[in-house]
């Protein structure tokens, strides 16, 4: 990534990341002192799509790395569903399993709403169960949130401090990322727009934005002309790309022009990506926190 004429400030992802996840091994550790209870992390892939490996590697290693218990089931890509139904179950009632994340996409004979729905609410770090997803429309805090959106959150806060009455433009409206976002700025009192594949003209709503976050899965969608001198721009897009030099990974923001005129960016690698994770063992040590309090009868 070459950097002449950037003006917008870097929002640095990974070293944001890694102070959460000390923050997070520091309160793992006291969990433990305090109540013998070290957090526990279930993650299920199955098949072997390769990206889908990595991640569920790294995960399995920042688990470890903060002082949580990691449990990794591995199923082949013909595993029928009701077999992934029964072991969600199982992960439901072992009290040694905190959180349960089922890594996404499913081989195409399983029904994905179907397997969100099974994992237990008190489970699901992943924040996709509709009841989480509920809580979060409605305002509620109690729910867990989905860890991209939350992880973007977490570095707006940190770069804007107050977010209260400014304008935010959300580039794609899945449930993963594009609905949850826009839901949580709502929730900080932002004035929020949604583009989607239908919008006549993204780049209209998109000059007029204080933050523009943008998760299309779409090279270089986001041009310079599109953003609002001093505009707050957070790229979650993760796209790899070849060219004469060979293949690099980039977002969804063209980051060299908007980087000339946005007040503050995320680089991609670097930015939203390491968040993801950490927001993950974030969500893991709140569900193993609220089991306690709900064995001491304070829930």
């Amino acid at each position: 990534m070459h950097m002449q004429n950037i003006s917008a400030h870097l929002i640095d992802g990974k070293a944001f990341a890694a102070g959460l996840r000390q923050q997070i091994a520091a309160d793992v550790a006291r969990l433990q002192a305090s109540h013998d209870c070290v957090p526990g992390l279930a993650v299920i892939l199955v098949g072997d799509d390769p990206a889908s490996d990595i991640y569920v590697r790294s995960k399995a290693r920042q688990t470890m790395s903060v002082g949580m218990r990691s449990f990794v089931h591995r199923l082949p890509a013909t595993t029928p569903q009701a077999e992934l139904l029964d072991l969600i179950a199982r992960l439901n009632a072992d009290e040694q399993v905190h959180g349960i994340l089922v890594q996404l996409p499913l081989p195409r004979h399983i029904d994905v709403s179907k397997v969100l729905d099974q994992i237990d609410p008190h489970k699901d770090v992943d924040g996709f169960h509709v009841t989480n997803i509920g809580k979060l429309s409605v305002g509620r805090d109690d729910g867990f949130i989905p860890c991209t959106p939350l992880g973007c959150l977490m570095l707006l806060r940190a770069e804007r401090k107050d977010l209260s009455g400014l304008h935010a433009v959300v580039i794609g409206c899945s449930n993963i990322v594009g609905r949850p976002m826009a839901q949580l700025l709502l929730r900080e009192n932002c004035t929020v727009v949604i583009t989607h594949l239908a919008t006549h003209d993204v780049a209209a709503e998109t000059r007029r934005a204080d933050i523009v976050i943008v998760a299309a899965g779409h090279p270089g969608l986001v041009r310079r002309s599109w953003i609002k001198p001093g505009a707050t721009v957070i790229d979650v897009g993760i796209n790899r790309v070849h060219d004469q030099t060979g293949s690099h990974i980039v977002g969804d923001v063209a980051f060299n022009e908007v980087a000339e005129v946005a007040g503050a960016i995320t680089p991609v690698p670097g930015g939203v990506g390491p968040m993801t994770i950490a927001c993950l063992l974030h969500n893991t040590l709140q569900a193993a926190q609220k089991g306690i309090e709900t064995e001491n009868g304070q829930a």
